[in-house]
C-alpha cells in the first residue's frame, strides 16, 4: 500500500515519458490518480484545461502542474523522496 498523495497522472500506457514517471511514483510507493488521454491531440480536452497544451503526461500535486517528465521526476524526488529515505 502506498502513501496517498493528491496526485494526479495524466498519461498514456504507450508513452515512454509516462512510463518514466509511473515508475519513479511507484518507486517512491506513492498512491496516484491516474488519467488515460486519448492517442488524439485533438480529444485531449482534459490535459489541456489542466496544464494549457496536450502533450503528456502532465502532473498534478495540488497548486503544482508540470507536463514534463524531465521536470517530474526531480519535483517527485525532492517533494517525497525523504520521507521514503527517513522510513527505510
Amino acid at each position: 500500500m502506498g502513501r496517498p498523495t493528491e496526485i494526479v497522472l495524466y498519461q498514456a500506457e504507450w508513452c515512454p515519458y509516462c512510463a518514466r514517471v509511473r515508475k519513479k511514483l511507484t518507486d517512491l510507493l506513492l498512491d496516484y490518480k491516474n488519467v488515460n488521454v486519448p492517442r488524439d491531440h485533438a480529444l485531449r480536452r482534459e490535459v489541456a484545461d489542466v496544464s494549457g497544451q496536450t502533450s503528456i503526461p502532465v502532473l498534478v500535486d495540488g497548486d503544482v502542474i508540470l507536463d514534463d517528465d524531465d521536470e517530474i521526476i526531480p519535483y517527485l524526488e525532492q517533494r517525497y523522496g525523504r520521507e521514503t529515505k527517513a522510513s527505510a
